[in-house]
Order: C-alpha cells, then sequence, then structure tokens
C-alpha cells in the first residue's frame, strides 16, 4: 500500500516476525481479535518533521492544531500506533486487516489489543477529526 490520507480499509497485511524470535513468541495470539502495533514513517524525513500548530491535511476549515494532536508523520519520532485486526497467524506471519502503514513498514513492537486497557471514561473530540476522517477506513479498493 502506497502512502494516502483515506481509503485505509480491507488491505491484508502481514506483519512478518524476524526469524531469530522463537515461535512460541506468538503463542496464544490468536486468542485475540486486534493488535496494538507500534511502527515507524519509514519513508518519512526528519526534515518532515513539523514542530508549529498547522490545519490538518492544511484544511483551513480545520483549527490550526499542534505537533502531538495530529496522527501524521511530522511527528519528532515519528512513530505511529495501529489497532488492526488479526485475521490469523501462520509462523512467524501474522496477517492483519486495517492496519494503516505502507509495505515494508518497520514495526516496532505489537501486544494483543486488552479492551479493559482502553480508554476509560467518556471520549470526547472537537467535531474535526470526524469531518477529516469521513473517509479514511473505505476500503481501498474504491480509491
Amino acid at each position: 500500500m502506497e502512502p494516502a490520507d483515506d481509503f485505509q480499509g480491507g488491505v491484508e497485511s502481514v506483519i512478518r516476525l524476524d526469524a531469530s524470535y522463537p515461535l512460541e513468541t506468538l503463542q496464544g495470539i490468536e486468542e485475540f481479535s486486534h493488535l496494538v502495533v507500534v511502527w515507524h514513517f519509514h519513508r518519512a524525513s526528519p526534515d518532515d518533521v513539523a514542530l508549529h500548530a498547522r490545519s490538518p491535511r492544511g484544511n483551513p476549515r480545520w483549527p490550526a492544531t499542534g505537533t502531538f494532536v495530529h496522527r501524521n508523520h511530522r511527528r519528532p519520532n515519528q512513530l505511529a500506533v495501529s489497532f488492526p485486526r488479526l485475521l490469523r497467524a501462520e509462523g512467524r506471519d501474522l496477517h492483519v486487516t486495517d492496519l494503516d502503514a505502507v509495505d515494508g513498514t518497520p514495526v516496532i513492537d505489537l501486544a494483543p489489543y486488552f479492551e479493559h486497557m482502553g480508554p476509560r471514561g467518556p471520549i470526547h473530540q472537537p467535531t474535526w477529526p470526524a469531518e477529516m476522517l469521513t473517509d479514511y477506513w473505505t476500503p481501498a479498493h474504491q480509491r
């Protein structure tokens, strides 16, 4: 998959663990529906980092917000977190869908998603993320 702002849904990806990890490092993983995956924006450059307020996607309809209010490669550490659905495990290969990373993306860490470790209490946010992400999880084949 190539970098894109939207149409991230329905893409099947494979997270392949290094051969030096014993197979038992994944023992029990298939009992979970989702993973927490930390990955690196490997196509970004340190020159892409933007330490100033800016409108999301350059859209002036949305308010200028600071670097740590954005979820893109312009962050200082150029790291991201995704919550893909685990389809199956085959050896050291984890087949997932809805991992919004591109081919060859280095995975820094992964873990099963524990529902009880998710957000606690009411969740609130401004309206612009919902507007911006309307097509984010639309199936990629509909581009």
